[in-house]
């Protein structure tokens, strides 16, 4: 951050040698501030995405775990079907309460899995948030470069189109914003 600091600082000095340069030195002032804010944005959009990754990941590990229940309990009545038991009716009771067992884990694991589902969705959504101040962050960079090249060169038409690249990069900068 120094290094473009240093730049601006340089920059404003040719600006003030040449009255005519003002507008684009401050344009690269803006320029620096907008792409230092979406770089921010970017940053955080990020660690947000590796957040809710996190999360959907431990959803789907208590969706397997509550599977696996499920399935030692499937598999304890199918048991309690086919091998010979010594007392048949505490049997019957353990399979009752197998049963009603695997119904409470079939009824959770569905709540679960749609939780995990959700929680894939919004990892999605910030990573499309985070592409967008990525690109953006691109777009300033590039257009701060090219409102440069206008003080080397003295041709304003580096600055237009500077200016219509920052606009660019503005537009996604906002529209990751309202990505939801």
């Amino acid at each position: 951050m120094s290094d473009e600091v240093m730049e601006l600082k340089e920059n404003a000095e040719h600006g003030a040698e040449e009255p005519s340069l003002a507008p684009v030195t401050l344009t690269m002032a803006i320029l620096a501030v907008l792409v230092a804010s979406v770089t921010l944005l970017g940053h955080r959009a990020h660690t947000e995405e590796g957040v809710l990754q996190t999360r959907s990941a431990d959803q789907w590990a208590y969706y397997q775990s509550k599977e696996s229940r499920r399935k030692e309990d499937v598999k304890h009545i199918k048991d309690l079907s086919i091998f010979a038991v010594q007392s048949p009716e505490k049997a019957e009771a353990a399979k009752a309460e197998d049963e009603k067992e695997v119904e409470r884990y079939t009824d959770e694991a569905k709540e679960i899995q749609q939780e995990a589902r959700n929680e894939e969705n919004e990892v999605k959504v910030a990573g499309r948030r985070a592409d967008r101040y990525d690109l953006s962050e691109v777009l300033l960079e590039a257009a701060l470069v090219i409102c440069s090249i206008t003080l080397l060169t003295r041709k304003r038409l580096f600055w237009y189109f500077g200016i219509v690249l920052s606009l660019i990069g503005i537009g996604l900068g906002v529209t990751g914003w309202l990505v939801h």
